[in-house]
């Protein structure tokens, strides 16, 4: 391969991560992404105990059985003219080392935070880690489907906890039941 297909080759290519917060909704959003970037037919669900329907990207036994992420799983899709690499990272506490490595390779970050939570520990954390490195942050509030804290105030709270300036680019008509 020539140093200009080398070249070609790299540009083309973009790495993001999803971190957040345990349970924020990191891989469901994975499984979406994959969904509409069709490198999957069916997005799959975080399910605990007893469930036969598991995420793609959790394919450790003991993840299936948990419903947690434990590795960062990586996964590559064509999107037009990218090959995209999602990497999902664990959330919990116990396996933050992977995620802190898995940081140091991507060009961005989605940042998911549970709408009825807020900024949590280890979103403080995982902000802290990407601010390191000058990773872009994209913030994404998740869960609007369910009973969640005023928008303004969780807004004000991102701002304040993580010194980001907010700009949001949709709003949600409704919230929980009226969603």
């Amino acid at each position: 391969m020539s140093p200009s297909e080398y070249a070609r080759e790299v540009a083309k290519r973009r790495t993001f991560a999803i971190i957040s917060h345990p349970d924020a909704g990191k891989t469901t959003i994975t499984e979406k992404v994959l969904l509409f970037g069709q490198a999957i037919q069916t997005a799959g669900t975080v399910k605990g105990r007893g469930s036969n329907q598991h995420a793609k990207s959790d394919w450790m036994e003991m993840e299936k059985q948990r419903g947690i992420s434990i590795t960062t799983s990586v996964m590559q899709f064509p999107y037009h003219d990218c090959l995209v690499n999602l990497l999902d990272t664990p959330g919990h506490e116990d396996f933050s080392e992977d995620t802190y490595r898995t940081l140091t390779a991507v060009d961005c970050c989605l940042m998911v935070i549970d709408a009825a939570k807020g900024v949590e520990d280890r979103t403080r954390k995982l902000m802290e880690v990407t601010r390191l490195r000058d990773t872009p942050i994209l913030t994404f509030m998740n869960k609007v489907d369910r009973e969640i804290r005023d928008p303004m105030e969780l807004l004000d709270e991102v701002e304040n906890e993580l010194r980001i300036v907010c700009a949001p680019i949709t709003w949600p008509i409704g919230c929980g039941k009226s969603f």
